[in-house]
């Protein structure tokens, strides 16, 4: 089993929200406001790494080199629909970033990810992939969202997610060990039904309210 590369991020503020989102009190439009908020300061570290380089400008007193992203515009992935939560934020910090989505429901006896929907930007070959949901729990969806970014051509992957649990982690360094995940907090285990313990619910019911 190959080591996973994986960044826990304990920045207070993240905790902080996080265990706001977890308490079954927290209303959908407040948890949808933690998620963007968390989402927002994740991106700060998986985007430490961003390429630059030195363009001339002119400020309004004299001309400097100043450094500038460097390459193609990065490339955010949202698995659905959960991962529209995180995507909102990393927006927010990166407006300008390209977005792809891939359709992935789990079947419920299996636990196996199917796919209904793909769309991706052009030129992924040649862009940082961001790929984002919310948790990492059986890892079978994360893992499936990467193979397919990866036969589109998708070389430079990361994956970040607010929870993961142990066998999720496993699983993706496992099949992807080339690609680093980016999380907020690993959990203790998966339950019968394939759910995150302690977790926080099903994300997706509790960002859109449903069931």
């Amino acid at each position: 089993m190959p080591t996973p590369n994986i960044t826990n991020i304990q920045h207070p503020l993240i905790q902080h929200k996080l265990t706001l989102m977890r308490d079954s009190n927290t209303p959908s439009a407040e948890f949808r406001q933690l998620l963007r908020e968390i989402s927002h300061l994740m991106a700060y570290e998986v985007c430490r790494d961003l390429e630059t380089e030195m363009v001339q400008i002119n400020t309004p007193l004299e001309a400097m080199a100043s450094p500038k992203l460097k390459g193609k515009k990065l490339c955010l992935v949202s698995i659905l629909r959960a991962g529209n939560g995180l995507l909102e934020g990393m927006l927010e910090l990166v407006p300008l970033a390209r977005v792809g989505h891939i359709g992935l429901y789990r079947d419920p006896e299996t636990l196996n990810p199917v796919q209904y929907y793909l769309k991706l930007p052009d030129q992924i070959d040649m862009r940082l992939t961001i790929v984002v949901d919310p948790m990492l729990a059986t890892g079978h969806s994360a893992i499936a969202a990467v193979q397919r970014l990866k036969e589109n051509g998708a070389s430079h992957i990361k994956f970040v997610c607010l929870l993961a649990a142990p066998e999720g982690i496993d699983a993706f360094a496992s099949a992807h060990p080339d690609v680093p995940i980016y999380t907020a907090a690993i959990d203790r285990e998966l339950n019968d039904h394939g759910y995150i313990m302690p977790g926080l619910g099903d994300a997706g019911d509790r960002i859109y309210g449903t069931k």
